[in-house]
């Protein structure tokens, strides 16, 4: 797996996110970067709202 370091440095976590936010980011940063997979409990929470979850795209 690899750091895409300059999508980390223009896309931030923020602080004391939502679960909305944090779905939002997952699902954006499993498409640009491979650094790490999405947390189980945010999989989960997807699979019950019907959200796709992204292929990770290789760097």
């Amino acid at each position: 797996m690899k750091l895409n370091k300059e999508w980390h440095l223009k896309h931030k976590m923020p602080a004391k996110a939502t679960l909305d936010q944090r779905i939002e980011w997952h699902l954006k940063h499993a498409v640009n970067c491979t650094c790490r997979g999405i947390p189980e409990k945010l999989l989960e929470e997807m699979k019950k709202r019907g959200i796709k979850i992204p292929t990770t795209k290789p760097h």
